[in-house]
Order: C-alpha cells, then sequence, then structure tokens
C-alpha cells in the first residue's frame, strides 16, 4: 500500500507547475509562428492612434491580449500603450469583474457537489477590492487592476477598475443592486459620453451592452437575487443583491450597430479593433432591445 507523503505532494505541486510553463510556452510558440512581426508599445500606440483613440478620451477597455498576437511585454506593454495615446487628461477603465463571489449553491459553470456548499459558503474570503482578483476577464483586465495609481469599485461580481482625471466620476456609488445598471460605472460612462474599446473582443463581452438592457426591460421584470461575502462594519456577511438574468443576444446587436457606420474598425497588432460612444451604443442597443425583445 503506498503512503502520500508531504514530498509527494511537493513532487505533484512541481509536475503541475512544469505543466503550467509547458502550457505557456507552447501558447508563446503559437503566437510567434502566427505572427508576422512582433507587436510593442510603439505599434500599438500607432494603431490605437490610426483607429481614432485621442488624447484626453475617456474610455472603457474589453481586451484579448491573445489576440492582439505576439506583444513584446505582455499586458504591460498594451496598458503602457493605452494610458500613452490618451495621456494625462484621458482616463482608462477596464472590467474587474469576480463572479467567484457569489453563493457557490447556485454554480453552474461549473457546478460544485451539492455536498461541498456549505463547506464554502462557511470558508469563502469576503470581496476585497484590493485583493479580490478578476475571473475570466483576460491577463489584460487583471494587470490592470494591479497598477500603480489604478482604482477600483466596490462591488463583489461586476466591479470595474480605471485610472485618469474621471475615475471618481466613474467608480465611486457603484450600487450594490442591478451592478450593470443606472447605478454602475457603465453608466457614468454614458453619461460621460466616453468610448469604448474592443481590442480581439466582440460586442458579446460589450458590458455597456446591460446598461441598455437594464433600460430596455418592462419596470416589472423579474430579477435574480444573488448572494456575496462581503465585510460590513468589520465583519464578514453575504449580502444580498439583484441583477437582471438575461442572455440577449449582444453580438447581433453589435452587428447592427456596426451597420450604422457608427463604429470604427481597424487593425490593432493582430486583431480587428472596433472604437465607439457609449452613448450611440447604448441608445442603439435600447431601441434594438425594445423592438426585438421586450417590445
Amino acid at each position: 500500500m503506498s503512503v502520500w507523503r508531504p514530498v509527494d505532494r511537493f513532487a505533484e505541486g512541481v509536475r503541475r507547475d512544469q505543466g503550467a510553463v509547458r502550457v505557456t510556452a507552447e501558447r508563446e510558440r503559437a503566437l510567434i509562428g502566427a505572427a508576422h512581426r512582433p507587436v510593442t508599445v510603439v505599434s500599438l500606440r500607432s494603431d490605437l492612434e490610426a483607429l481614432g483613440l485621442a488624447p484626453g478620451a475617456t474610455v472603457m477597455v474589453h481586451a484579448s491580449l491573445s489576440a492582439l498576437g505576439y506583444v513584446v511585454g505582455g499586458p504591460e506593454a498594451v496598458v503602457e500603450a493605452l494610458i500613452g495615446v490618451i495621456g494625462p487628461t484621458g482616463t482608462l477603465m477596464m472590467p474587474a469583474h469576480s463572479g467567484q463571489y457569489t453563493d457557490p449553491g447556485s454554480w453552474r459553470n461549473p457546478p460544485v457537489p451539492v455536498d461541498w456548499v456549505e463547506t464554502m459558503r462557511e470558508s469563502m474570503p469576503p470581496f476585497d477590492k484590493a485583493k479580490s482578483p478578476t475571473r475570466m476577464m483576460g491577463a489584460i483586465a487583471e494587470y490592470f487592476r494591479l497598477a500603480p495609481g489604478v482604482r477600483r469599485s466596490n462591488h463583489p461580481t461586476v466591479s470595474a477598475a480605471a485610472i485618469g482625471p474621471n475615475m471618481a466620476t466613474l467608480l465611486d456609488g457603484h450600487s450594490l443592486n442591478q451592478g450593470l445598471g443606472e447605478g454602475s460605472p457603465q453608466a457614468r460612462l454614458y453619461d460621460l459620453d466616453g468610448r469604448i474599446l474592443l481590442l480581439g473582443a466582440s460586442h458579446a463581452n460589450n458590458t455597456s451592452m446591460h446598461v441598455a438592457e437594464y433600460r430596455a426591460i418592462p419596470h416589472d421584470h423579474p430579477l435574480l437575487t444573488q448572494r456575496s461575502p462581503v465585510i460590513v462594519e468589520g465583519e464578514r456577511v453575504w449580502v444580498d443583491h439583484d441583477e437582471i438574468d438575461e442572455d440577449n443576444d449582444f453580438a447581433s446587436i453589435g452587428e447592427a450597430f456596426a451597420a450604422t457606420g457608427a463604429q470604427r474598425s481597424g487593425p490593432v497588432g493582430a486583431c480587428e479593433a472596433h472604437l465607439m460612444g457609449a452613448r450611440a451604443l447604448v441608445d442603439f442597443a435600447t431601441r434594438w432591445l425594445h423592438r426585438h425583445v421586450y417590445g
């Protein structure tokens, strides 16, 4: 009979780490093999300027690092290029969602065994905007969250991170209920008539679409109640918050919006990027949803 000793656990951890290194190396090898040239801070800035991103812009960015090609410097280079283009008078914002801070009994992607749920509820750390990692946001958004000078809104599942003169306007007062609705950073971006930039990401990932959903749904439309662990007066507590629970076709809305000519598209690195006004996009999506879904 074999005995599982600490040294075995250490060896297994080393093997897992080595496996992760191999996966990273293979991913980088594929990116290098597919690239005609490396993507740099200088080339990114040139591409972003050609697309129409301008100094002083307040812009929400949804980005995929792998879609950009082989980027010298990785996420740091992308953020440096973005800030370099908009300059000290511009404001950069990215999503910093953390859907793992919800009741594990409601998880479906993936679900957890029923007999795990109570243990997970009791032991799950509370959301901390300074420490809690993002989930499924990508390497660029996670790097940006941790960058010097960046602030994060205080929402346990759908926070945003920003830096620049409009940072407080965008982030302060992020509503716990309906966190992607009228009390969201995306709604404040709309108020400022800011820009939305999709870098290798599609409209399916465009979080400003949710503002349109909240504006389009009937007032008596049912909402989903979520629960999240947070700190209240120094104590860890679970709080309820209501969110929209829809599965609208944002990609189709985005295609229809692009057909109006209100979206600028062009190459940035190895991907096709899209730049648009937040107000134009949300107003169009609201009308589209009224007409095709909630009318």
